[in-house]
């Protein structure tokens, strides 16, 4: 018989989640650094961070009974990156120090480094003993891949509503269905 729920799973094995825990922790880390007077980019990184990750898990979950507000959610994560990616452009620029450029090698290492670790507790510990500019330089690079995995996220989620619809044509479908099984008709 047809199902129309689509239960997600343990979103917490997912590549994509793994880096945008990453992402949470290091700015955590970074922010406690890299300002130690209140200001209010701190509580705007804090906020993206923490916005991107929490987005991603209720937009996956939510697309047990709305497609439609998956996708959404995993847009405002998406939004919320960029955002985040923006304060650490702004903080290098501001304190007058290096934005690394794609083909330099150690832009090309930490590539590597981010593209092979999903592990929040070895990325972290990779970054605690770098400086403010190498690690706002490592997440501009961490941000930038997570940010394609969103994009192609979302493909995925589009080509997913577009074959099988919404839950109330997938309701329907099985609705269908069951009175074809059970009752004959």
């Amino acid at each position: 018989m047809a199902r129309f729920l689509k239960i997600s799973g343990d979103f917490s094995r997912w590549n994509i989640y793994r880096k945008a825990a990453c992402v949470c922790d290091v700015t955590e880390m970074f922010i406690r650094r890299a300002f130690p007077d209140k200001t209010r980019t701190i509580d705007q990184m804090r906020q993206a961070a923490r916005s991107c990750k929490q987005n991603i898990v209720e937009g996956v979950t939510d697309c047990t009974v709305s497609m439609e507000m998956g996708i959404k959610l995993v847009g405002i994560a998406r939004g919320s990156l960029r955002e985040l990616m923006e304060d650490y452009i702004d903080f290098l620029y501001q304190n007058d120090l290096s934005v690394w450029k794609l083909e330099d090698q150690v832009t090309i290492r930490a590539r590597d480094f981010c593209r092979q670790c999903d592990d929040r507790v070895e990325f972290k510990a990779k970054c605690k003993d770098c400086s403010g500019e190498s690690v706002a330089n490592i997440m501009i690079t961490e941000i930038r891949q997570l940010d394609a995995m969103i994009a192609s996220l979302l493909e995925t989620m589009e080509q997913q509503f577009l074959s099988e619809g919404g839950l109330k044509e997938s309701m329907y479908k099985a609705r269908i269905e069951w009175r074809k099984i059970n009752l004959g008709f």
